[in-house]
Formats: structure tokens, C-alpha cells, sequence
């Protein structure tokens, strides 16, 4: 029988497990038991345990195994159990619990001012867009909706010798974009700016404009389960049909875009409804290796399409 320990939570008494291995199975049995949804970096609970384990205790995920049989304190014991009771209890997603989330292969600050980075928009980024950008070169790039800053600073370590705005409307997330350029040591690449999409712009041309806008519909967003409920509105819903941002995201492109820039943006489950909408529009739509969709891409030359 594996060893426990004792921990005092309020006025209840718990057993408690005793080294990393123990701690996730103890977690993903708890989460099993739950009503939980997933979508936020995992998908079944397994992975969010070892998402909350892990991170947790400051281990790296490729950690070698025998570290998983080592003790763990009983106050980090006691911060897991209080961690794992907070996602049953309150339906939060573990990164907002950590404060981390992972993006393109890199660590991110998150919290609720924030949505959660999750977009497979980071596979372009890790492939530089090819074949689509010429080259594979990029000397400017423009984050529209930037968030937590995870598209603008994963383009910026893709792209050393680019230069990146990361644009967003929200001033509180925008200092949680800040944040997070400074955790990486580009701030001197990229420039965080308050603008409703092309409004604080002018006059600016870029080789990529990339962008994660609000795409949920109003009543979709209604009905979303709690654990999305806690991210910040005006990130997710946009509009009867999702689509009001992205219509001047593309309605204003072209003069912001170089000769040969591109336009990659993700619109999630409003694919169908953005096709409809602009059916002259040749949306090229990318497949993806580690899974998602709903991500298009248009040449500037293809945006000639808008006004015929």
C-alpha cells in the first residue's frame, strides 16, 4: 500500500500522497470524478493532471522518471491538493491556476485578463509560415488582438530579425503582454500598442498580420461551460455571428500588408459562416499536424477579392 501523509485543510483532515507519481494519480482520479471540460491546453484528465502536477512542483515535463518517486514537501503537497480542489470546486482552468500557460514551445504568464493560449496558429509560427511566406523572411509582423502577447512573442524568437507590434484594445491586456515580452528578453522587438485593430496604425505596412480575434458568437458564448466563462469576455464573443472583428480585420489588410505579406488569422467553428460571407475570397485553410482548424490564410494580392 503506497505511504501517505496527513494534511489539515480547514477543519477536515486528509490523507494525502507522498511523491510526484502518487500526486498525479491521486489528481487524475479526482478529476475523473468531476464534471470537468477541457480545451485548455489538454484534453482528458490525465494530461491536465500531469499539466497541474508538474508545473506545480517546478518540474519540466521531459523530467527524468526517477524524480517522480521522490518525496515531495508537504507544503507542495498541500498546494496541489489545494490546486486540484480549486479546479473541481471552481470550474478554473489550470493555467489561470499556475499563472502559465505554453505556447509554441514556450512558457507564458496568464491570468484572467487574458485568454488562455491555446490557437494552432502556433505551428505556423514554429514553421515560419512556409511555403506561404516568401522566403520564410519577415522584417515586420503585426499581432492584432494580442492577449497575453504569445502570438507577438513567438513570431519574435521565429523571426530574430524582425520587428513586432502586438496590438490590442484592452489596456489590462495588454500589461499582461508586457509582462511576458519582459520574461523573454524582447523588448527591444516588440512593441506593445493600444489599438482597435488598425486604429493606432497608420501608415505601417507588415510582411505578416497575424491574428487570434473574439470569433464566438453571442449565443454560442452563452452557452459555453464554466471553465471558458472565466476568460475575458470581449476575447471570445464577438457579434451575432462571430465574425465582426474579422470583417475589419480583412476590410482593412491590404495597405497595411507589403507586396508579398500575407494575412493569417484564426476564425475556429466560423469557417463555414466567413465563406459564405466573402465567397470570392480564396480562404486557403491549413492543415494541422498537432490538431485544430478554423485558421485561414490570404496573400495581399487575394484581397482584391473583397471589392469584386
Amino acid at each position: 500500500m503506497a505511504r501517505v501523509a496527513r494534511a489539515t485543510a480547514g477543519s477536515r483532515e486528509r490523507r494525502l500522497p507522498l511523491s510526484p507519481r502518487q500526486w498525479l494519480r491521486w489528481v487524475e482520479g479526482k478529476f475523473r470524478g468531476a464534471r470537468l471540460r477541457y480545451g485548455h491546453g489538454t484534453d482528458n484528465p490525465r494530461d491536465e493532471a500531469v499539466y497541474l502536477v508538474f508545473r506545480a512542483l517546478g518540474l519540466e515535463f521531459d523530467c527524468a522518471p526517477g524524480l517522480l518517486d521522490r518525496p515531495v514537501p508537504a507544503p507542495l503537497g498541500n498546494r496541489i491538493a489545494t490546486l486540484a480542489d480549486r479546479r473541481i470546486r471552481e470550474r478554473l482552468p489550470v493555467a489561470y491556476l499556475l499563472n502559465e500557460a505554453w505556447f509554441a514551445g514556450l512558457p507564458f504568464y496568464v491570468d484572467e485578463r487574458v485568454v488562455i493560449p491555446r490557437s494552432p496558429i502556433a505551428e505556423l509560427i514554429q514553421q515560419r509560415f512556409a511555403p506561404w511566406l516568401a522566403g520564410c523572411r519577415a522584417r515586420r509582423v503585426l499581432d492584432v488582438g494580442t492577449g497575453s502577447g504569445c502570438i507577438a512573442v513567438a513570431c519574435a524568437r521565429a523571426f530574430p530579425e524582425a520587428m513586432v507590434d502586438a496590438a490590442d484594445v484592452s489596456p489590462a491586456a495588454l500589461a499582461v503582454a508586457r509582462r511576458n515580452v519582459a520574461k523573454h528578453g524582447i523588448r527591444g522587438r516588440v512593441r506593445c500598442i493600444r489599438s482597435d485593430v488598425y486604429s493606432a496604425l497608420a501608415g505601417r505596412t507588415y510582411d505578416i498580420i497575424v491574428s487570434n480575434p473574439p470569433y464566438v458568437p453571442a449565443r454560442t458564448w452563452r452557452r459555453l461551460p464554466p471553465e471558458y466563462r472565466h476568460e475575458p469576455r470581449p476575447g471570445l464573443e464577438c457579434g451575432h455571428d462571430g465574425l465582426k472583428v474579422v470583417r475589419r480585420l480583412l476590410a482593412g489588410a491590404a495597405p497595411h500588408l507589403t507586396r508579398r505579406g500575407i494575412l493569417v488569422a484564426e476564425v475556429g467553428a466560423g469557417r463555414r459562416a466567413l465563406m459564405r460571407a466573402f465567397p470570392r475570397v480564396p480562404f486557403l485553410w491549413p492543415d494541422f499536424e498537432h490538431g485544430g482548424d478554423g485558421v485561414f490564410i490570404l496573400q495581399r494580392s487575394d484581397l482584391a477579392a473583397l471589392e469584386a
